[in-house]
């Protein structure tokens, strides 16, 4: 038995295919890949966890404007298997960007990133509280 991810877009795409511009259509024949992220804090740090199997540490980027960290980057294509009574390709792969704003205690400063066995793991240390002042009045 065959079975095929559900894609409420697919008809749409193949009945208005021949008026969409030619980006498109390749932009409809790549499956989209679309790294499934973890959050989580505790009382020192917010950390990120990205699955990004078979993407290389060479083409993931992170970075951070205005106070929002974005991962990018782009998994490659591999090679095909065409073989003359099958063809199969099954892998997800092109470029994705997730984004995360960062609470006002993050210390933007000293973000640590590493990435092992597919992995890629952010670190955001929270910053230290503020201590309150009392303002004198003269």
């Amino acid at each position: 038995m065959l079975l095929t991810r559900f894609d409420p877009f697919r008809e749409f795409e193949r009945r208005f295919a021949s008026y969409m511009p030619t980006e498109a259509k390749e932009a409809a024949n790549v499956s989209s890949f679309s790294p499934a992220v973890n959050t989580r804090e505790d009382e020192k740090a917010y950390y990120i966890h990205a699955d990004l199997p078979g993407v290389a540490k060479e083409d993931i980027n992170i970075d951070l404007k205005d106070n929002v960290l974005t991962i990018s980057g782009e998994r490659k294509h591999k090679e095909e298997v065409k073989e003359k009574d099958y063809y199969k390709l099954e892998s997800f792969y092109g470029k994705f960007q997730r984004s995360f704003t960062l609470p006002e205690d993050a210390n933007s400063d000293s973000i640590d990133a590493s990435t092992e066995n597919g992995v890629l793991n952010i670190t955001i240390p929270k910053a230290a509280p503020k201590e309150s002042k009392k303002i004198e009045i003269k």
